[in-house]
Parts: C-alpha cells; sequence; structure tokens
C-alpha cells in the first residue's frame, strides 16, 4: 500500500478521511454560532466558507462507500497522516481571512499548529483577535487532542475504528472496542474541560476582577489549550496576562490532567489498583524524569540570579518546568526573559521538553515509558557486562503488569527514542545555517518536534519561509 496503492486502496483511504472531514465540519459549526452570536459577521463568513468546504470534501470522499473493504494498519496510517494536513489546510481559511496574519503560509502554520498541539504561533495583534477565531484556534487544539481519528471513530463506529484508533498513536485499548475506547476519552476530555471552565473562570471572576462572560471565555480558551497540551492563550503574554499564581496552580492541573496517559486516567476514575500505577515504569519514568528536570532548573536559575526571593524563583521554575515536560507550552514569562534561561537553567527546559509526557495522552516528546525502557535497557546491558557469564539478567517490566522485554520491543523503544533525537538535531541544524544561536536553535527545535510551543525568539511573523 505505502509503495504501490491501488486505486480501490486509494478509494478506501479516502473514505474514512471523508468521515474525519464531516465531523470537522460539525466542529466548525461551534465558532460559527459563537461569531453570529456575537455579531461577527466577517468571521462567520468565514466560517460558513470552511464548514462547507469540510462538509463538501467530506461529502464527496464518502459518496461511494467501499464494497467489503476496511481500513487496516496501513491504510489507517495513509489516512491519519493526510488528515494531519488536509485539516489544517481547510482550517486555516477563517485565519488567512481575518487579516491578522501577514499571508496564507502564517495562517496555515498557525492552523497546524494548533491541530498538531504545539502551540508556536506568527499571529498578529492577538489581543485584538475576534473572539470566535480565537475559539477557532483553540478547538483546532482541542480536536488535535482528542485526535481527529478518534472524533470519526466514535461518531461513526465501525470495525475500522481499531486501527484509526492504533494509527493516531494511541497505543492501549482501554475498553473492548475503539469506538467505546474512543468515547471513554472524550467523557475524560469535556469533564476536564467543564472542570476548567468553572475553575479557571471563579478565579479569573474573584481574583482578578474580569466580567463574568470574560472570565468563563478564557476560562473555557485555558482549559481547551491546557488539556490538550496546546499552549494557544487568549492573550499574547500567555499565562502571564493573568497575574495570578492561583491560576497559575490551576492551569498547572490540567496540563498535567491532559498530559496523563489515558489508562491512568481509567484507572483513576474506577478506583481500582490505584497503588499499582506507583510500580509501572511510565508512571515512576514521568515523576522522576520531572523531579530530576525541575532540580536542574533550579540550580541553573540559583546560579543566574534571575530572581531575588526564593517564592519567585519557584514560582517561575516550577510553571515554566511543568508546562515545558507536559509539552503544554504556556509561560509566564516574556521570550526575552525565557531566553536569558542559559547553562542549567536551559538544559533543564529544554531536557523537559524532549521527554515529553506519558503514551496515550496528548503531550509531545520521546514519552515516559520509552524513556523508561530505555534506561532499563541500559541498566541491564551494564549489568550484563558486570555479572558473571551464566548470570540471567531480567528482560521484565511492569507496566499494568508484568511484561517482558522482547528483542523487538526494546529495538522499537531505541529506535524511536533515536529518531525522535535525530529530529531535535535537524531543526537545530537549519537554525545554525540561518545564523541562530545554537541555545536558541536547539530550544525552538525541540519545542516544535515535541510540540511543546514555548519560544525561545526564533519563531514570528518575519522567519525565514523555510523555517
Amino acid at each position: 500500500m505505502l509503495l504501490r496503492p491501488t486505486a480501490e486502496e486509494w478509494r478506501i483511504v479516502s473514505y474514512y478521511l471523508g468521515r474525519v472531514m464531516l465531523a470537522a465540519a460539525g466542529v466548525t459549526a461551534v465558532p460559527l454560532v459563537w461569531a453570529l452570536a456575537g455579531r461577527e459577521w466577517g468571521p462567520a463568513s468565514s466560517f460558513t466558507l470552511t464548514a462547507g468546504v469540510f462538509a463538501l470534501t467530506g461529502a464527496l470522499a464518502t459518496v461511494r462507500r467501499p464494497a467489503g473493504a476496511r481500513l487496516d494498519w496501513r491504510r489507517g496510517l495513509v489516512m491519519a497522516a493526510l488528515a494531519w494536513l488536509i485539516v489544517p489546510a481547510i482550517g486555516s481559511l477563517p485565519l488567512a481571512l481575518s487579516g491578522h496574519f501577514g499571508d496564507p503560509l502564517d495562517a496555515y502554520f498557525e492552523a497546524v499548529s494548533g491541530v498538531t498541539t504545539t502551540g508556536l504561533s506568527l499571529v498578529q495583534d492577538l489581543d485584538h483577535l475576534a473572539p470566535s477565531l480565537n475559539l477557532w484556534r483553540h478547538l483546532l487544539q482541542f480536536m488535535g487532542g482528542l485526535a481527529m481519528v478518534l472524533c470519526a471513530a466514535t461518531v461513526f463506529a465501525d470495525r475500522a475504528g481499531l486501527f484509526s484508533f492504533h494509527a493516531e498513536g494511541r497505543e492501549e485499548r482501554i475498553l473492548p472496542s475503539a469506538a467505546s475506547s474512543a468515547r471513554f476519552i472524550s467523557r475524560v476530555a469535556l469533564v476536564h474541560v467543564a472542570a476548567g471552565v468553572a475553575v479557571l473562570g471563579a478565579v479569573a471572576y474573584f481574583t482578578l476582577g474580569v466580567g463574568p462572560g470574560r472570565s468563563a471565555f478564557h476560562g473555557l480558551l485555558v482549559a481547551l489549550s491546557a488539556f490538550s497540551t496546546g499552549g494557544f492563550a487568549p492573550q499574547s503574554t500567555s499565562v502571564g496576562y493573568y497575574h495570578s499564581g492561583v491560576f497559575e496552580a490551576a492551569t498547572a492541573v490540567f496540563m498535567l490532567a491532559g498530559a496523563m496517559s489515558i489508562g491512568l486516567h481509567y484507572v483513576l476514575w474506577r478506583g481500582r489498583r490505584r497503588l499499582r500505577l506507583l510500580r509501572n515504569v511510565e508512571t515512576r519514568s514521568a515523576l522522576l524524569s520531572g523531579l530530576a528536570m525541575l532540580v536542574l532548573t533550579f540550580l541553573g536559575l540559583g546560579a543566574l540570579g534571575l530572581y531575588t526571593g526564593v517564592g519567585s524563583l519557584a514560582r517561575q521554575g516550577l510553571f515554566q518546568v511543568v508546562s515545558a515536560h507536559t509539552t503544554s507550552g504556556f509561560t509566564t514569562l516574556g521570550v526575552t526573559e525565557l531566553g536569558g534561561w542559559t547553562g542549567l537553567a536551559f538544559a533543564g527546559i529544554t531536557l523537559a521538553m524532549a521527554l515529553g509526557g506519558m503514551t496515550a495522552s496528548a503531550a509531545g516528546g520521546v514519552k515516559a515509558l520509552r524513556v523508561g525502557l530505555t534506561l532499563k535497557l541500559l541498566k541491564d546491558q551494564v549489568r550484563a557486562l558486570l555479572l558473571p557469564e551464566r548470570a540471567v539478567v531480567s528482560q521484565a517490566y511492569y507496566q499494568s503488569g508484568r511484561r517482558r522485554l522482547t528483542p523487538p520491543l526494546a529495538q522499537w523503544v531505541m529506535t524511536l527514542s533515536l529518531l525522535f533525537v535525530v529530529l531535535y538535531l535537524f531543526g537545530a541544524g537549519v537554525g545554525l545555517a540561518y545564523g541562530y544561536p545554537l541555545h536558541e536553535a536547539l530550544a525552538e527545535s525541540v519545542s516544535a518536534a515535541s510540540t511543546t510551543g514555548l519560544s525561545f525568539g526564533i519563531t514570528s511573523p518575519s522567519m525565514p519561509i523555510l523555517l
């Protein structure tokens, strides 16, 4: 399929891709209604156009259902890859027509950044962007966080759903079918978003003096972005706009929830075997790596002397590390101030982004499970060298039960981890070729490839087209 697709295989891919387009058309109705309610006639017309293009594309692609064919792994991968390209292309239309982007490429960049839950932004004058367009940016992230293919599998559940589920990178099937798993994921996300609107909206209303409507709107956008680990914010100064430690702490909770695996959510919701979660290699890896990056960053900030008080150092360091390690991308600092984090502070924040959150979550990066398994492989290799020849080194690990670390799995883990490192270095090389300093080029590359979204000064409307 990947090398010599037949016409029938393309029809199968096209059919299921069309269903994703129809799901996206339904989501577009939300900002359309919002624009009409707020009398934002320009954005309303652009959303009408976008919904129409999504619906027309979906209708044309699904007009003929392939007879007796299913979406297997190879076709599912192709369909998912095409969805990541086509949905942002159509979804960028309202952004391109808004007047807040320099050209259509900038608008497409914004949409791709949204759907991939990255959060790097090229929007100009964000503080005066129409509310419906701001909502659309955050909905793109929410769609990406839930996974567009999972949305289609939920709305149009059938046997193909399982293959879409795996193609999107969701490595755990929680319930007996992909459709029931997708419904559970959607339910978890909606509950967290509703809680985010209530909590963050209340904080904005009672502590910041913001009106009830505006506070609820900001709570909604930040909740959508936090749980999807996206990083888009309603204001250009991100979470720093609120100047509230309480708001930052509440946002951090939802960032952590978004970076948790769906399997972890399932166990916590069901209330079974909660204590066993601490035995999981992924849980331990996420906690220990996060703590290590936090200590490294604190030491670096202390050496730099950027913050005079312990409280200020702890508050800034903790929030930025949590944002980086969950690959959320929110910040309370300006680009210039964050760019001043050099030395150990730079190492801590960059490694936190590179490692990322858990598998089967909206977070990016290498992922805690692969980090844990890589460390175990290295430890086993060292033990094998030190122990006598006939000694047997255990090749087992615990992840929701005792599992065997087989050679194919070990090779797959190491290959994926290495590919991430190559991707990080490749992006840094492109940045260096344009004359940016090494630490800026490396940090920006890691931020983009791990879908974090923290910018260190390179991402801007004036950056070169290749970048």
